[in-house]
């Protein structure tokens, strides 16, 4: 049974929600909770589409609590605080990434990764401490512990820094935690979307030679042209895979549909790594006998609240910014068809500052 979420808030929201599995969204007004002693009230200004998004608002990853409003690459202007939040101020500008609470005490939560912990928080979809379902960004405004809130440097606009908050962590962070992130090494990207292109220019800003790895010859122009990749390899392309064989020493795949990874370990050197940011919704097949000379197939999700805000810095100091095409609201729906097909280069924005209007 579908659960209405929020009701026993009283400060009043809006947004845009999915209502059933057809994942149609619509405007639809509901309730957060008001400002806590540690909370920070968020104006939002601007909102990226994940493919996430997508997949929850159609639940494809197992039910979704509806209404069900996305969205969680956050940016917008800090409009209230509570009495014992020391980080932030009013109008500062801040972000909001893909979690909003954890338990604080495991051993996960005590080495900075928040995002491991088994009582961890979606910003939507997700059951809060309260009872309540959290409610994502698609949103005029939010309600986050001070710990989940990511400080926006100056000099980085808010539509970019909107999916950094999760394109950009997804990739910098195990490009960091498997040794990738060095001068030197060449690293593949598999699949060249809103995740894959900022792969591509967070392994260039480490130094890295980067080859991209996908099903389309007409992304390499832009691959290479636009984007500094290094070399362009076409999966399907049989002699072309052969001939890069055992030059790669690790890759960073971001491809969410089923997958053949054998070719994929082919292209690795002994002792190369292999690391799936992508999630298919189907199990891969993994062919063990490649593996033998060290080869390593690895997963990696997100990025603890530390590391985020390191990797915002990092991006704002090496002017590391996402490709993006800015949407009014009203125009989400047609979004979500259109990144259904992969046609955006490469991240959706919602401009909700500007167009999301309340009727009520």
């Amino acid at each position: 049974m579908a659960v209405t979420p929020g009701l026993e808030h009283s400060r009043k929201a809006f947004g845009w929600a999915a209502r059933d599995t057809s994942g149609v969204l619509s405007p639809f007004n509901f309730t957060r909770r008001e400002t806590g002693d540690k909370d920070v009230a968020i104006k939002v200004l601007f909102c990226g589409i994940c493919h996430t998004d997508l997949h929850n608002a159609k639940s494809e990853w197992g039910q979704s609590f509806y209404p069900l409003v996305p969205g969680h690459e956050i940016a917008g202007e800090v409009i209230e605080v509570g009495s014992k939040v020391e980080k932030f101020k009013v109008g500062e500008k801040v972000g909001v990434g893909c979690m909003v609470q954890s338990c604080r005490s495991c051993g996960n939560c005590s080495d900075n990764l928040e995002n491991f912990c088994s009582k961890l928080v979606l910003t939507y979809g997700s059951k809060d401490i309260d009872g309540s379902i959290t409610q994502g960004g698609y949103s005029d405004m939010v309600v986050v512990d001070e710990h989940f809130v990511i400080s926006i440097p100056d000099g980085l606009p808010l539509e970019a820094a909107a999916p950094l908050l999760c394109a950009g962590i997804t990739v910098y962070s195990p490009l960091l935690y498997f040794g990738l992130a060095k001068p030197d090494l060449h690293v593949g990207v598999v699949g060249l979307g809103g995740v894959g292109h900022m792969a591509v220019k967070f392994a260039k800003a480490f130094g890295a030679k980067v080859t991209v790895i996908s099903t389309s010859p007409n992304k390499k122009k832009e691959a290479i042209e636009h984007l500094g990749a290094d070399s362009f390899l076409i999966s399907r392309n049989q002699d072309e895979m052969e001939a890069a064989k055992g030059t790669l020493d690790g890759i960073i795949d971001t491809v969410s549909a089923v997958h053949p990874l054998l070719p994929l370990i082919n292209l690795l050197k002994s002792q190369g790594k292999i690391v799936i940011v992508g999630l298919p919704d189907k199990p891969l097949e993994l062919p063990i006998f490649p593996l033998l000379d060290r080869k390593s197939v690895a997963g990696s999700c997100i990025g603890g609240i530390k590391e985020t805000q390191e990797m915002i810095n990092y991006a704002a100091k090496y002017d590391i910014k996402p490709d993006i095409e800015i949407i009014p609201i009203d125009y989400v729906n047609t979004a979500m068809e259109r990144l259904l097909k992969s046609d955006v280069k490469y991240r959706f924005v919602i401009d909700i500052g500007n167009t999301l209007k309340s009727s009520s």
